[in-house]
């Protein structure tokens, strides 16, 4: 069995979810890796993002949004609204958490206690997880006519540099 493993960065937005079509980018990764028959592993560390499956959508919004994708926000806005303050919708992230973020030396989580606001974006990623995993034929991701790959960042309280891995394994 052979491996292949590449991480990605990518830039999101602040004010809205974040989604980006990484389809091209992993298919470049399959086909680097030399391998021809096996699986296709694309994760995501972080806990506010997801990897999701789904129909390439021509039509976009004025943020360039696919509809489906904007119709995706509408429906989670519905069942997840948005945490905009404190003590609201929300219970977390509560105050030892809170201490615990603020002592991080981590440039990914400033000691700014507006930004941890994200309880929404926790709560939408568990729904769809950090992963999707995709056979792979004859050096070809299986993703049908019309499926394509996105990376998602549900939290909209800043622009991060986001990051996700792709591996490859198989012969």
């Amino acid at each position: 069995m052979n491996f292949y493993n590449r991480t990605i960065s990518l830039d999101t937005v602040v004010g809205r979810v974040s989604y980006h079509n990484i389809t091209d980018e992993v298919k470049n990764i399959v086909r680097e890796s030399g391998i021809e028959n096996g699986i296709c592993v694309i994760q995501t560390a972080h806990t506010t993002c997801s990897v999701i499956f789904e129909e390439y959508v021509h039509d976009t919004d004025f943020n360039g949004d696919e509809f489906l994708q904007v119709d995706l926000n509408k429906i989670l806005d519905k069942i997840v609204p948005r945490e905009l303050t404190e003590n609201t919708n929300y219970r977390y992230p509560g105050d030892k958490h809170l201490d615990f973020l603020m002592s991080l030396d981590d440039p990914n989580y400033p000691a700014d206690p507006g930004t941890i606001l994200n309880g929404d974006a926790h709560i939408r990623a568990s729904f769809f997880g950090p992963s999707k995993t995709f056979i792979l034929k004859g050096k070809e991701l299986n993703l049908g006519s019309v499926g394509y790959v996105y990376f998602v960042d549900f939290d909209q309280n800043r622009e991060r540099t986001r990051k996700f891995d792709v591996m490859v394994m198989g012969q």
